[in-house]
């Protein structure tokens, strides 16, 4: 599915707390991690060359740092785009700041322009003690809510969690009333039916071990309990795709997911 695992770094420790899940995915499938830094001088070069080759080496990466001067957002896509067959697998801000409303911008950008799925998680500035400890995925938890748009990450999730080895539960979110445009059912009786039946074709079509589950209550906050003391889950959700505006390119669902669920997420555009 992916040769290369593409992991932008900065420079901070936020950059860095998505070494666990990347190091579990890289166990999995035998793929070697690439770490890369842009710098925006030349004169930064040797110091920052230096400090990358030694992270690299704690993980058995490999490492380039790239004199960039322009958008960062830009060149992570286009050092992706130099070795086909390349997942990026990023944190949602870094030493930039404060986290934006959805993501940080330059993952926001990444997500928006990259043309495939990239994982996204949100560092909580909060060390480990052991921060390259592989962490496996063990499950890829898919939301679905009956619209087209959830459908979109069907697929991906499927083939990426038999690319990893991993199980795929499929949710969905009770709420007081219907949603405009969504045809999941809203009795835990028939929601159980439908998840029955995607989860169970899901099995039938991709080859993956699925579970499912019925949620209960506003979708962003059920789904962010159901994963954030689940050990080596991931979510894998789609955005809107009709972004008004950048800042808000991420669905409001997905983007409560990646700020409260403590799990990466599996995203891209539909």
């Amino acid at each position: 599915m992916y040769d290369r695992i593409l992991i932008p770094v900065d420079g901070s420790a936020y950059g860095e707390e998505v070494f666990p899940h990347a190091l579990g995915i890289a166990r999995a499938t035998g793929v070697r991690l690439s770490l890369v830094r842009f710098i925006g001088s030349a004169a930064e070069h040797a110091v920052a060359a230096q400090q990358l080759g030694a992270l690299a080496a704690s993980v058995s990466g490999d490492a380039r740092a790239i004199v960039a001067p322009g958008d960062i957002a830009d060149a992570i896509i286009e050092e992706a785009r130099r070795v086909p067959r390349t997942l990026i697998v990023m944190t949602s801000h870094g030493r930039s700041g404060l986290m934006e409303a959805m993501l940080g911008s330059v993952a926001l950008r990444v997500v928006r322009h990259a043309g495939q799925p990239v994982v996204v998680h949100r560092p909580r500035g909060e060390s480990s003690g052991t921060p390259h400890e592989p962490m496996p995925i063990q499950s890829v938890v898919l939301p679905l809510d009956g619209s087209q748009v959830s459908e979109v990450m069907t697929q991906e999730a499927a083939t990426f969690a038999r690319w990893i080895g991993a199980d795929v539960t499929v949710v969905t979110a009770i709420t007081a009333a219907p949603q405009p445009g969504r045809d999941t059912p809203r009795d835990d009786t028939l929601a159980s039916s439908f998840l029955r039946s995607r989860a169970d074709g899901i099995a039938a079509r991709y080859g993956v071990r699925t579970s499912w589950e019925v949620l209960h209550g506003e979708p962003s906050e059920s789904i962010a309990r159901f994963v954030e003391n689940r050990r080596g889950a991931m979510l894998a959700m789609t955005t809107h795709g009709r972004p008004p505006l950048e800042s808000a390119i991420l669905g409001s669902v997905t983007a409560g997911c990646l700020r409260k669920g403590g799990v990466p997420v599996l995203t891209r555009l539909p």
